[in-house]
């Protein structure tokens, strides 16, 4: 019982100054690359940096929880249009379930070239600030100019992540999505990937403490359902409404990111 408790503790510990060493880390890229970056890089070419710097760093901080035994990641079916970081390409929009606080980073530290949507008001947050007003698209509820944005970035070769529910998913509990995703699918014609989120432990969960890691590494498994043919999509609701359009999708996105199909 001691030695369990012991356990637990360290592994807690471990989990607390990982993410003390990941905050340290966005203060840096925060407010010393980024506004270099800004000066010296031209500015068509200044997102694609951002981006990939985002990218690596947080493949690292991956790769660091991995290889201290905090978590292991198991990624099925990983789609061939997602292991090319061209820009050339079209981006596609990646829609996923939100069971703990670091699905994002673990996607966007996956996927080469890939952008989220970020609350307003992480502009004023002194580790994410400059991040996320210089890559990302913010929900300021400003819904035409996000959506005029997406297209921007989807024709642009970036990838798009988006959280349908908007907040951490409760295991057990019934999703309620919102209809972002769909709504900019349909309004950029771009495919959509969904993914399954799941984690053998409930870990960095709505109202988890942090330190709560368990006794062994949790797995995280993403599992990477068949994409979404939005133009095959419409050729089969043509009949439909927009709107009726627009729930059906949001239903099948639903239907693929709250189980895994693989």
């Amino acid at each position: 019982m001691c030695k369990r408790r012991l356990v637990v503790f360290f592994r807690g510990l471990a989990v607390v100054l990982q993410f003390a060493f990941f905050g340290a880390g966005a203060l840096v890229i925060n407010s010393l690359i980024f506004p270099c970056i800004s000066v010296f890089v031209p500015k068509e070419k200044q997102r694609f940096l951002y981006c990939d710097v985002i990218h690596k760093a947080w493949n690292f901080f991956s790769s660091v929880m991995q290889k201290s035994g905090s978590i292991s990641i198991d990624v099925l079916n990983f789609p061939d249009a997602l292991k090319n970081s061209d820009s050339s390409k079209y981006g596609k929009i990646i829609v996923a379930n939100h069971p703990s606080f670091i699905d994002i980073v673990l996607l966007i530290g996956l996927l080469p070239n890939t952008v989220c949507i970020a609350k307003k008001e992480l502009k004023k947050n002194l580790f994410m600030g400059n991040i996320v007003k210089s890559l990302y698209l913010i929900n300021d509820e400003d819904n035409e100019k996000l959506l005029n944005d997406a297209v921007n970035l989807l024709n642009n070769g970036f990838n798009i992540i988006i959280f349908p529910t908007g907040t951490r998913t409760v295991e057990g509990e019934d999703m309620k999505l919102h209809k972002g995703a769909a709504m900019m699918a349909l309004h950029s014609k771009a495919d959509i990937i969904p993914v399954h989120i799941h984690c053998d432990y409930k870990f960095l969960a709505k109202h988890q403490k942090i330190y709560d890691a368990g006794e062994k590494a949790v797995k995280y498994t993403l599992t990477f359902n068949n994409p979404i043919n939005i133009n095959e999509f419409f050729v089969n609701n043509s009949n439909l409404t927009e709107i009726k359009m627009r729930n059906r999708l949001n239903k099948i996105i639903k239907e693929n990111i709250s189980v895994s199909m693989i």
